[in-house]
């Protein structure tokens, strides 16, 4: 016999537990099937304030509120001795002031167990080996003992992020116009030099010498950190180091960064990831959609995509229940050109980083400071927001400021 539920979603990552939660809300059954066992390191350990509001919709903010994680009331820049930071108090959009930087492992558990409590199966240790659509979606799936099943669902979520397994079996992918990077990280006991460090920022770091490379320094609690740095794959592969003494060597050639982590306690393998950046031909079709980093991953820099994954969830989750409540949907425009605004947003800001366009405009000398709060808005989260001139015309308003920035 086949099993059965309304909606099936493949990944138990932040995107797939508010998705599984906000239809549960609405009495929808859901199944997650996740190959992964948890808890499990990940990184998106930085949320903006946006992701807050998702999880508050979903009824899962509570659990994250009572967690202990650090507080993070905004972003701080460094580049040798220029420095700049942005508080999230004083965005432009009306929303949350402050949000949370979390150990992913501790976080994604917190969301599955609760969303278990709330009535939504859980599946850990399967895997989605293929799909089939005919009245529905039939997924084959292996048990990590090896057994294969099918289970047949009304509609599928994928919520895989970088697993991108909807993306590959239906041939959905296609190459992203971003230049390919790569990100070398790890956690830290950081014993940090600087006493006057803000805790509750999350500080992005530029090498000394090369604009292209960044790092981020993500606080926890309990004196713990993450650290990373990005750079073009080739500058890694083309150094044919180590992918610790690579992050050492990276850091030793910043002395802003070197010097605030030189007494840290680096007790964590390194991890690396590459060829992050993705895109598809469609974010959607009759029986699934896409969610977050499964459907789209633009770069860590702005902490974009948890809040990318959040945002597709809460979209794709109201206008299932409203397809299943008998309305017609039209997920081209009501889902996929929704979630672009955001996408797009992001990306403007992600591109004009790697070209220093963006980098001019953070650490510009004499801000105005409605124009800042603009900006703020979107370091927040609110991509979406669309009386905000610098989402809503991102790419010319921009690009206009920046050359005022460089003139000045």
């Amino acid at each position: 016999m086949v099993a059965r539920k309304t909606v099936a979603i493949i990944g138990a990552g932040p995107s797939g537990t508010v998705a599984a939660a906000l239809l549960r809300k609405n009495n929808h059954d859901v199944v997650i099937f996740e190959k992964q066992y948890f808890p499990r390191f990940s990184i998106g350990e930085s949320l903006l304030c946006s992701c807050l509001e998702d999880l508050d919709n979903a009824g899962l903010l509570g659990v994250i509120e009572q967690a202990n994680f650090q507080v993070k009331t905004g972003a701080a820049f460094q580049h040798n001795n220029r420095y700049a930071t942005f508080n999230f108090a004083e965005n432009f959009t009306d929303g949350k002031d402050s949000t949370y930087q979390v150990e992913r492992a501790k976080f994604d558990k917190l969301l599955a167990d609760e969303v278990a409590r709330l009535g939504v199966d859980l599946c850990f240790g399967e895997q989605v080996e293929d799909i089939h659509f005919e009245n529905g979606v039939e997924l084959t799936l292996r048990k990590a003992d090896g057994q294969q099943y099918q289970f047949h669902a009304d509609f599928v979520l994928d919520a895989s992020g970088y697993g991108r397994v909807l993306p590959r079996l239906l041939d959905l992918e296609v190459p992203s116009t971003l230049v390919t990077r790569r990100a070398v990280f790890t956690h830290i006991t950081d014993y940090f030099s600087d006493k006057a460090f803000d805790r509750e920022k999350i500080l992005i770091t530029t090498h000394a010498s090369n604009p292209e490379i960044w790092f981020w320094t993500i606080p926890f609690t309990e004196g713990r950190s993450s650290i990373g740095v990005v750079v073009p794959e080739s500058l890694y592969v083309n150094s044919q180091l180590d992918s610790d003494i690579f992050l050492q060597t990276m850091i030793n050639e910043t002395p802003s960064l070197s010097s605030l982590v030189e007494d840290s306690e680096w007790d964590t393998p390194i991890n690396t990831l590459a060829g992050y950046s993705a895109n598809v031909k469609t974010l959607h079709g009759e029986y699934f959609a896409l969610l977050g980093n499964a459907a789209e991953f633009l770069d860590p820099v702005f902490s974009s995509g948890v809040t990318i994954a959040m945002h597709s969830a809460t979209l794709a989750a109201e206008l299932l229940h409203q397809q299943f409540s008998g309305h017609d949907i039209d997920w081209e425009n009501e889902y996929s050109e929704k979630l672009k605004i955001g996408i797009n947003c992001f990306r403007t800001y992600v591109e004009n980083w790697y070209n220093q366009r963006f980098q001019d405009v953070v650490y510009y000398q004499d801000p105005d400071p409605h124009i800042k709060a603009m900006i703020c808005s979107i370091l927040a989260g609110y991509a979406w927001d669309k009386n905000n001139p610098f989402v809503s015309d991102s790419e010319n308003k921009l690009n206009l400021l920046a050359d005022i920035c460089q003139a000045s």
